[in-house]
């Protein structure tokens, strides 16, 4: 402290993990407004919406657009809607909720922004600390998420528009396979065939190995460990089905009595057993 700093006031500080491990750090990098329903679609009973998968920690936050005529553009969302609809089906992603459109419903309708996150590491112990009658309450944090737009289903856009534009021939992704593996060697190239003599033939017999997951899906030949595990864990976390969860606000009655969890009504004293030497050598770069 200089001398020019003075104390203006020490506060108790309880400790309480009575929702552990149930606290989540929520950050929005691209969102520069509260996350809340716009008017237009509270209107039309819209809410938000969550999902989990729970062994592989990806959370998705649906937020319900904007659907006023000056800002919404509702020929592109039917557009837009229906190649979300085709990337739901392509990455196993359609979710358990009901009430939604059917598949044998002929318009699909982009009617949400879908925010998408896995854990981020903490580097360190996170706390929520909240100021209540001069004490301060700290709670554990347990995950934190930062989440972001997802747009996959622009790929399926764009794909039918090469389509469209070069004809039938031209979508190069369904003929030429996957893309050669960075960590294999070269090819080596293939040598000149000599012309052979007519009537001259010779008996030859080609076997060819198929490398299969655990559910005996084909994982392509070729492939190197790490990329077959990556190829592996990618389709395990596609396979796993959603589990939707009921989104509150911070003004519901769940949400009051969460916050109110939160603050810790132990007047117990705690008893530091660590001396500031081992404190010291904790913190990292000291």
């Amino acid at each position: 402290m200089s001398e020019e700093d003075r104390l203006v006031s020490v506060l108790p500080v309880h400790f309480s993990n009575t929702l552990a491990p149930n606290v989540h750090l929520h950050q929005y990098p691209l969102l520069n407004r509260p996350l809340q329903v716009p008017p237009s679609a509270a209107a039309s009973g819209k809410r938000i919406r969550a999902r989990m998968k729970p062994s592989v920690r990806r959370l998705e936050v649906h937020v319900p657009v904007d659907t006023r005529q000056e800002v919404w553009n509702t020929d592109r969302s039917k557009e837009l809607g229906t190649a979300r609809v085709a990337d739901d089906k392509e990455r196993n992603q359609e979710s358990v909720q009901k009430g939604k459109q059917r598949d044998d419903e002929p318009e699909h309708r982009l009617g949400e922004v879908r925010m998408r996150g896995e854990p981020v590491p903490h580097s360190g112990a996170y706390v929520l600390g909240v100021v209540r009658d001069g004490v301060l309450h700290l709670h554990p944090i347990s995950e934190t998420y930062q989440l972001r737009p997802t747009l996959t289903y622009m790929d399926i856009l764009m794909r039918k528009t090469k389509r469209s534009r070069g004809g039938a021939g031209s979508d190069s992704d369904s003929d030429d396979g996957p893309p050669p593996d960075p960590d294999e060697p070269a090819p080596a190239p293939a040598p000149k065939k000599e012309k052979k003599k007519a009537g001259e033939s010779k008996e030859v017999q080609i076997s060819i190995k198929k490398v299969t997951d655990d559910k005996g899906m084909s994982l392509g030949g070729g492939l190197t460990a790490v990329r077959r595990e990556m190829l592996m864990a990618i389709r395990a976390e596609e396979d796993e089905k959603w589990e939707d969860y009921e989104y509150c606000d911070g003004e519901a009655a769940e949400s009051n009595e969460a916050f109110e969890n939160v603050l810790s009504r132990n007047e117990e004293v705690l008893e530091c057993k660590s001396d500031i030497t081992k404190m010291l050598k904790d913190i990292r770069g000291l």
